[in-house]
């Protein structure tokens, strides 16, 4: 039997959640305009101001936040509230290294808990459960946001973090956990190492997990379900939004359930702007409804998908996303992280390297790798192998600081990476996803 966490709100009828959308808007508009110049600028500059915005309809009116919007503004620039009406932090980085930074009050980390809600029980959690939020806890928003929904729904709640796998195994048998929280990479790493120890499925109370943060593929989905024995759920969400939870799937797993009384969603042309039919392929746009430290209006996130209104059967009304179909920028994701050639780019030269590099991803036993290889310069090249091998870890660390990940770092001779008359190819991205 299908469970809702708030059945009110999401078997609500279509016009319902129009009007909620409608009367939401008008008022976070107000909102913005009046508490954060930077956007009221964009606003002037395009001839709009709040009462030309009268219900979803006119929503195209207003202008674009894109990334770069974010980092012009950071810290402070898009705030909504006065900083000492906001709680808590988040952040994920930027295209050069400058980190987006995302607020929240009391009131956001309440509706962003019931979003999480929503999708544990969507999953089939119960106070009866117990959750393992094995995403990182930290700056990352997977392992709060999920934290904060599994106390919503009352589960016993366990907050591994990331790493320390042996435990991570030895809690999901002697704490009974029924569902694993956690990036699907990770899933599957836990995979691998109950296989090594000799357990099973049936070895394992798990039934359900929910996973997300990261691209993973149906046939990864079905490996995962057949090591753990578990229903694999995915979700979405976007530090810049809130965080995980802004989408998620249902029993039947035909896309993702989009928050509809919190997030507005558009498909548009991602070159010209242009508003798209939801079931046309393109770039999605959120308008977050009613955050009110970190108010974002119309959010280009870049991902390319498409949206459908086709009844599901779950009983939910709300719009669903397909799961990404690629990027409209240069954004990797790698292990749970974004990451930008530019990021790459930027150490490369301030160690004093020419812009000759090549990014390889991959992933070995269901985890990332990143691998950067570096032309060096003439002056540079040496056969000292002493020498390469400390300018080698040099880089590595540079990288650390700057990703927040590991990346193995090759140092080659100069003019060995191939060369294009056309534009670079920075990334071979050797992922089957």
């Amino acid at each position: 039997m299908e469970r809702y966490f708030q059945p009110e709100i999401e078997c609500a009828p279509r016009e319902e959640i129009l009007r909620i959308q409608n009367e939401k808007l008008l008022k976070q508009v107000r909102h913005v305009w009046d508490r954060v110049p930077y956007y009221r600028k964009k606003m002037e500059d395009k001839g709009v101001t709040p009462e030309d915005i009268k219900s979803i309809e006119d929503l195209h009116k207003l202008p674009f936040l894109s990334k770069a919007d974010l980092r012009d503004a950071y810290p402070y620039g898009l705030l909504g509230m006065d900083l000492k009406d906001c709680v808590r932090i988040h952040s994920t980085s930027g295209t050069t290294g400058k980190r987006v930074v995302a607020y929240y009050t009391q009131h956001d980390l309440d509706l962003w808990d019931d979003c999480c809600a929503r999708a544990i029980t969507a999953a089939g959690g119960t106070n009866e459960d117990v959750c393992q939020i094995s995403y990182g806890y930290g700056l990352f928003t997977g392992g709060l946001g999920l934290h904060g929904g599994s106390h919503k729904v009352g589960c016993l709640t366990v907050p591994t973090s990331s790493g320390s796998t042996d435990r991570q195994i030895m809690f999901i048998q002697d704490l009974q956990a029924t569902i694993l929280c956690c990036t699907p990479s990770y899933a599957a790493f836990l995979g691998e190492r109950m296989k090594e120890m000799g357990l099973g499925p049936d070895d394992i109370p798990l039934k359900a997990g929910i996973f997300g943060a990261e691209a993973w593929s149906e046939e990864m989905r079905h490996d995962i379900e057949a090591t753990l024995g578990i229903k694999a759920f995915d979700i979405y969400g976007l530090t810049e939004l809130s965080g995980p939870g802004v989408a998620f799937e249902c029993s039947a797993q035909q896309g993702m359930h989009i928050n509809e009384d919190h997030f507005i969603a558009e498909i548009i042309d991602p070159d010209t702007g242009e508003v798209l039919p939801e079931d046309a392929q393109g770039e999605l746009v959120f308008t977050s409804l009613d955050k009110e430290a970190f108010p974002l209006l119309r959010y280009r996130t870049r991902d390319i998908c498409q949206l459908t209104r086709e009844k599901c059967s779950c009983g939910r009304t709300h719009v669903r996303m397909a799961k990404p179909r690629g990027r409209s920028d240069d954004m990797l994701i790698i292990r749970g992280v974004n990451v930008f050639p530019s990021q790459i780019e930027t150490v490369l030269l301030n160690h004093g390297y020419a812009a000759n590099y090549q990014i390889i991803v991959g992933r070995v036993n269901n985890t990332d790798t990143l691998d950067v290889q570096v032309e060096m310069t003439p002056e540079m090249f040496t056969d000292n192998l002493g020498d390469v091998e400390a300018k080698q870890h040099e880089l590595m660390d540079g990288l650390k600081a700057m990703l927040g990940i590991k990346a193995k770092v090759s140092l080659v001779a100069p003019k060995t990476i191939p060369r294009s008359e056309g534009k670079a190819v920075r990334v071979i991205d050797n992922r089957k996803i």
